[in-house]
C-alpha cells in the first residue's frame, strides 16, 4: 500500500494549516496547536459558507457559484477533519491495546 502526501490536500482547502513538512516552523509548533488551527480554520470555512448563503438566499446579489464553492470547500474540509479525527481516535485505541 502507498502513503498518501496529504500536503496538497489540506493546503488547498485549509490554506491556514502549516504545510506537512519538516520544516523549522512546522516542526516547532505543537500537535495540539497544529490540530486547533485546523479545526478554528474549518469553523471559519463553515462559517463563511454560511454567511454566503444567507446572502444568497435574502437576495444580496451573491453569486451562485462562488456560493456553491464555499459550500463545497466547508464539506471537504470538515470531511478531511473527520477522517483526521478517526485516525487519531484509532491510534489511541491502538495505544491503549499495547501491553507494557
Amino acid at each position: 500500500m502507498s502513503n498518501i502526501n496529504l500536503s496538497g490536500i489540506s493546503n488547498a482547502y485549509m490554506p491556514d494549516i502549516p504545510a506537512l513538512d519538516n520544516t523549522s516552523e512546522a516542526a516547532g509548533a505543537s500537535f495540539g496547536s497544529i490540530l486547533s488551527n485546523a479545526v478554528h480554520t474549518v469553523d471559519q470555512l463553515h462559517n463563511a459558507a454560511a454567511d454566503q448563503v444567507g446572502n444568497l438566499l435574502q437576495g444580496g446579489g451573491a453569486d451562485l457559484n462562488n456560493v456553491m464553492i464555499a459550500v463545497e470547500k466547508a464539506d471537504v474540509s470538515f470531511q478531511l477533519m473527520m477522517q483526521v479525527r478517526n485516525k487519531i481516535v484509532s491510534a489511541y485505541q491502538d495505544i491503549e491495546k499495547m501491553q507494557f
